[in-house]
C-alpha cells in the first residue's frame, strides 16, 4: 500500500463505464487472490452462488452472467483478500501504535483469523481458545445485576440465520437491548411508514420499477451506495419515463451513465442521462418540497372541480382506502407558500414544475435513504412522501408505490428476524409460544441510548455482531468513552477495525467466515438467507475456502455464546448448527411470512417475502392508511445549534466517497467528485469560502455547534470549491462523525442527525493552501 498522492481536479465523466472497469480490476488484482476472485466474482448474487456483500439493492428477474456493480466488485475483492491478521501480525503491532493508523490501513491489513484476548498489560491482542473466548463472555454476562446492563449490537451484514439466533439468545438472556444500524439509517422510515400504511418497508418490487410512469429519487445517491440502481433510472428514462431528483449535490450517478456492458456504449465513450429533471433543495428541505407539491395538487384539485374536469386526487381510494384527509388539506391550506419555499429551499416554480410530472404520472413510485431520514423531523418527512402518495392511490398498483432503499446488504433481514428494541407484541408472543420462556416485554435500548447507558456505567458489557460501532456512531469521542467504561467488549468481525481498539477492560475479537467464504458443519455445506429492499429472501452459499480453520459462522459464534451463557436453553444450540434448515424452521414457526421457509428457497431467486399495504391492507391501529397533519418545522436550526442567538456559517452534511461503503474505506479516492488521496476535506460553494474569508484550498477545523459546553471540532481540513448550494457543506464520514452531538437526533426515531450539522469554520494551525483545479 503505498502512499497516494493528494489531488483534486471535478470529475467529467459519466457513472460507471471506463473509470469502473478500471477501479475493478484495480481491487481485483490488489487482493492477492485474482484468479480465484475472478471466479467468484462471476457467483456474485446467482442462484447457487452467495449474495453481495454490499448494498441491499434487489436483483433483475432475469439472469446474467454479470450481476455486480463497480462497488460490490471492491466489496467481493476486499472481503477475499489473502492477506492476514493473525497473532504474528498482533505480536508485532500494538493496540496503542494500531490506534494511529488510518481507518483505511486498518481494514487493508487483511482477515482476521484467529480469536484474539486484549492484554492490557503488553497493550497487544493475543490469542485465546473459543471455548475460553466464551466462557469470557459467559461469565461477564452472568455477572451482571440484571440483563439490561448489557448491549447486543447487529450490522445490517448479518444473515437473518444469525440475526434470528441472536435475538432468541438475548431475549431469552433477558433484554431488549438491540442497538443496531437500522437506528442510524432508516429508523425513521419504519416509524414514519408503520404509522402511514402499517408496515415499515417499501410497497414496492423490482418490477413494479419497470412499469413507472415516474420515479421520484429524494435525498438518495445511488451511484455511489446502490450502483445497480442507476441502470434502472436510465432504463426508465430510455423507455419515456419521468425521472425526478432531489439532492443538494450534484450526484453523477443521478446525471449520466455510461453501461460497462454495452460494448456500443464503452467503445464510443457515449453515456445516457438518469434523471428528466433534478431539484436541488435546502438540507432538511425534502418535506417542504413534498409538501408544496401536495399543495399544488390541491389547488388544481379544486380547479379541476370547479371546471368539471377530470380529477386529480383517487377520490375512490381515499374514501375506501385512507382515514384523516381533512385533517391533512386543513394543514396544507394552512401552509404557507413563502414558509416552503424559504424551507425547501428552492423556487415556487421549481416546485411547481416538480407537481406537474408527478400530476401527469398514472403510476409514481418515490425512492428515499439518508438525504430523508437523518434530520430532527425525519419521521413527519417520510410520512409527508406518503402523504403525497395516497393522494393519488401511489400505494398497492403495479408501477407505484413507497420505496425507502435500504443500506447494508441485510439490514432489512435483520428487523424482519426481530432485531428491534422495541420488542412488538406479536414476536414476544410467539417466542413464549414456541420456545416456553418469558420474553422480556419492556422496551431495550437503540443506539443512541445505549451509548449514553455505557457513558453513564449503566451498561457494562458491549457485544457486536458484525460493523464498526466506534466509528459509525455519532459523537465519536464520546462512543470511544463509551466503549472504554465497559467491563468487557467483544467484535465479531471480519476485518480489524478502529472498534477492536477501543477496548473495554477485557476485549475479544472473534472472527467470522464472510459470504464469499464456505460454511461448512456437520452435515455439509450451509447456506444463509438474507433479504433485500423489495422484500425478496433468497439464499446464499460462499465459494471460497476460509483463510484459516479457526474462523467461525456467525450463527455458530452466536450460538457458541449462547449455549456457554443460557446452557440448552431454551433450544440444543450445537444441534441447530449442525444444519441451518433447523434454524430455517425455527423462524417458519416464529416470524410472519416464512412457512415453509426451506422449500421455498428452491425457487430461483428466492421468494417474495409479501407486504400487506401492496395488497391494501393496513396493519395501522385505524385499519386504513392515515394521513399525517403535520406541521412544517417552524425552523430547522435547533436552538442549542445557535451561538449566541446567530446562524451557524454552514449547515454540513456527513458523506461516503465513492470509494467507501459505511465506515469501509477501499482507498483515498472519490472518483465522481475528483478527490485523490485524501479524505481530510470538506466541499463547499466558492462563494461562502470567499464570505467566510477564506482562500480554496485553505486548511480549516471544523467545529461543531452545540449548547452543551462539549467542544466537537475537527482538524486540518482542506476547503474544497463545489457546486453546491450556498450555505451548505459536506465532508465524509467517519471522520467527521465527531461534529455529531450524541443529544442532536430525529424525533421519534433516535436516528443521529448526520445530514444537518450546525458548524462554524475557523483557520486550521498550519494555514497551507493547497493546490485546487
Amino acid at each position: 500500500m503505498s502512499k497516494q498522492q493528494r489531488s483534486y481536479k471535478p470529475y467529467q465523466g459519466p457513472a460507471a463505464g471506463w473509470g469502473a472497469l478500471k477501479s475493478v480490476v484495480h481491487f481485483w488484482l490488489d487482493s492477492g487472490k485474482a484468479v480465484k476472485n475472478i471466479r467468484t466474482l462471476l457467483k456474485t448474487n446467482q442462484d447457487h452462488g452467495f449474495d453481495c456483500p454490499g448494498c441491499a439493492w434487489g436483483e433483475a428477474p432475469e439472469n446474467g452472467l454479470v450481476k455486480f456493480c463497480e462497488n460490490g466488485a471492491k466489496a467481493v475483492n476486499w472481503e477475499a483478500t489473502s492477506r492476514r491478521v493473525d497473532a504474528a501480525f498482533f505480536a508485532k503491532h500494538s493496540v496503542s501504535s494500531l490506534s494511529t493508523q488510518s481507518d483505511y490501513w486498518l481494514e487493508y491489513q487483511g482477515r482476521l483469523t484467529e480469536p484474539m484476548r486484549y492484554n492490557p498489560a503488553t497493550d497487544h491482542y493475543v490469542p485465546i481458545s473459543w471455548d475460553d473466548a466464551f466462557k469470557t463472555i459467559a461469565t461477564h454476562l452472568k455477572a451482571l445485576e440484571n440483563p439490561n446492563q448489557a448491549e447486543f449490537y447487529t450490522s445490517g451484514r448479518a444473515s437473518n440465520e444469525a440475526a434470528f439466533l441472536y435475538q432468541l439468545f438475548v431475549r431469552a438472556y433477558g433484554t431488549n437491548n438491540f442497538p443496531d444500524c437500522s437506528n442510524m439509517c432508516h429508523e425513521a422510515s419504519g416509524v414514519g411508514l408503520g404509522r402511514s400504511i402499517g408496515v415499515g418497508k417499501g410497497t414496492v418490487t423490482y418490477e413494479d420499477m419497470e412499469h413507472a410512469d415516474a420515479i421520484f429519487v429524494v435525498g438518495q445517491n445511488p451511484g455511489t451506495n446502490h450502483p445497480r440502481m442507476i441502470e434502472v433510472l436510465r432504463n426508465a428514462v430510455k423507455r419515456g419515463a419521468q425521472v425526478v431528483c432531489f439532492n443538494p449535490l450534484k450526484e453523477r450517478g443521478l446525471e449520466r451513465f455510461q453501461h460497462p456492458q454495452n460494448p456500443i456504449e464503452m467503445l464510443t465513450n457515449n453515456s445516457l442521462p438518469t434523471n428528466t429533471a433534478y431539484f436541488r433543495p435546502a438540507l432538511g428541505g425534502d418535506m417542504a418540497a413534498m409538501r408544496g407539491i401536495a399543495k399544488f395538487l390541491l389547488q388544481w384539485e379544486r380547479e379541476a372541480q370547479l371546471n368539471g374536469k377530470p380529477a386529480v386526487f383517487d377520490h375512490d381510494f381515499i374514501q375506501k382506502q385512507t382515514l384523516g384527509i381533512d385533517e391533512y388539506l386543513a394543514v396544507l391550506d394552512a401552509t404557507s407558500w413563502e414558509h416552503i419555499v424559504q424551507q425547501s429551499g428552492l423556487t415556487l416554480a421549481e416546485i411547481e414544475q416538480a407537481a406537474r410530472m408527478y400530476a401527469k404520472a398514472d403510476r409514481v413510485i418515490i425512492c428515499w435513504a439518508m438525504g430523508v431520514t437523518q434530520h430532527r423531523h425525519s419521521v413527519p418527512t417520510v410520512q409527508e412522501i406518503a402523504n403525497l402518495q395516497l393522494l393519488r392511490g401511489n400505494v398497492g398498483k403495479e408501477g407505484a408505490g413507497l420505496c425507502p432503499v435500504r443500506g447494508h446488504s441485510n439490514v432489512q433481514g435483520d428487523r424482519t428476524m426481530g432485531i428491534d428494541e422495541k420488542a412488538p407484541a406479536w414476536l414476544s408472543d410467539a417466542l413464549e409460544k414456541r420456545f416456553d420462556f418469558k420474553a422480556p416485554r419492556e422496551r431495550g435500548h437503540n443506539t443512541v441510548e445505549a451509548i449514553a447507558a455505557m457513558l453513564a456505567g449503566e451498561a457494562k458489557v458491549f457485544i457486536g455482531l458484525g460493523g464498526n460501532f466506534a466509528q459509525a456512531t455519532p459523537d465519536t469521542p464520546r462512543t470511544h468513552q463509551a466503549l472504554r467504561n465497559c467491563d468487557l467488549t467483544v467484535h465479531i468481525a471480519t476485518k480489524l477495525n478502529r472498534s477492536h481498539l477501543v477496548t473495554g477492560k477485557e476485549a475479544l475479537i472473534l472472527p467470522c467466515i464472510g459470504r464469499t467464504e464456505l460454511d461448512m458443519q456437520a452435515t455439509g455445506k450451509q447456506a444463509i438467507t438474507v433479504e433485500d429492499s423489495f422484500s425478496m429472501v433468497h439464499a446464499s452459499a460462499g465459494v471460497l475456502k476460509p483463510l484459516s480453520r479457526q474462523m467461525r459462522s456467525e450463527p455458530a459464534i452466536v450460538a457458541g455464546i449462547a449455549k456457554a451463557t443460557l446452557g440448552n436453553h431454551p433450544v440444543d444450540w450445537e444441534w441447530l448448527i449442525e444444519d441451518y434448515d433447523r434454524i430455517r424452521d425455527l423462524i417458519a414457526d416464529v416470524i410472519p411470512g416464512f412457512k415453509n421457509f426451506n422449500v421455498r428457497l428452491d425457487n430461483p431467486g428466492g421468494f417474495y417475502l409479501g407486504n400487506k399495504a401492496r395488497d391494501r391492507v393496513w396493519n395501522t391501529a385505524t385499519g386504513k392508511a392515515n394521513f399525517a397533519p403535520s406541521q412544517l418545522p417552524l425552523d430547522l436550526i435547533p436552538e442549542a445549534a445557535r451561538q449566541n442567538g446567530q446562524k451557524p456559517d454552514l449547515i454540513l452534511q456527513t458523506m461516503r466517497s465513492h470509494d467507501q461503503y459505511n465506515t469501509t474505506v477501499y482507498s483515498l479516492d472519490d472518483r465522481y467528485r475528483g478527490v485523490k488521496g485524501q479524505r481530510d476535506v470538506v466541499f463547499v460553494n466558492e462563494a461562502d469560502i470567499r464570505r467566510l474569508g477564506y482562500e480554496p484550498g485553505q486548511k480549516v477545523d471544523i467545529v461543531s455547534l452545540w449548547d452543551d459546553d462539549i467542544e466537537r471540532r475537527v482538524r486540518g481540513f482542506t476547503l474544497l470549491p463545489f457546486d453546491i448550494p450556498e450555505g451548505q457543506a459536506a465532508a465524509y464520514y467517519p471522520e467527521t462523525n465527531p461534529l455529531v452531538p450524541l443529544e442532536s437526533y430525529g424525533e421519534d426515531s433516535f436516528t443521529p442527525t448526520s445530514k444537518f450539522v450546525a458548524i462554524r469554520v475557523e483557520p486550521a494551525h498550519s494555514n497551507t493552501i493547497a493546490s485546487v483545479a
